[in-house]
């Protein structure tokens, strides 16, 4: 079976409008997702070297683009941007906001 064939398949099990806006869904939280973990890990990196950073409001502009998942991994995974106060709450209002727009639009 190649990609195309599994592609077909995936979109097979969709029997509902409602189910495929979720299959949206998931699909843009989880690229957004592993673009915003890479982003973290790559700004991690150059902490470490003490180069150029990715500036803390990229970072949260992912978090805000549905990429918050990915951020909350990557803050645990690299030990990154857990301790400053005004990205810890900058981040928690993302998620917040993320929340809020996906149960406006399912709920």
């Amino acid at each position: 079976m190649d990609f195309f064939d599994q592609i077909a398949e995936v979109f097979s099990l969709v029997r509902s409008k409602q189910q495929l806006q979720w299959l949206g869904v998931a699909i843009i939280y989880g690229t957004m997702s592993i673009i915003t973990l890479i982003m973290y890990g790559l700004d991690k990196a150059a902490a470490r070297k003490r180069e150029s950073r990715i500036s803390e409001r990229s970072l949260l502009l992912c978090g805000l683009a549905c990429g918050w998942p990915g951020g909350m991994l990557a803050q645990r995974l690299f030990r990154h941007k857990t301790v400053k106060p005004s990205f810890r709450i900058a981040f928690a209002g993302t998620v917040i906001f993320n929340c809020l727009v996906l149960s406006m639009l399912f709920l």
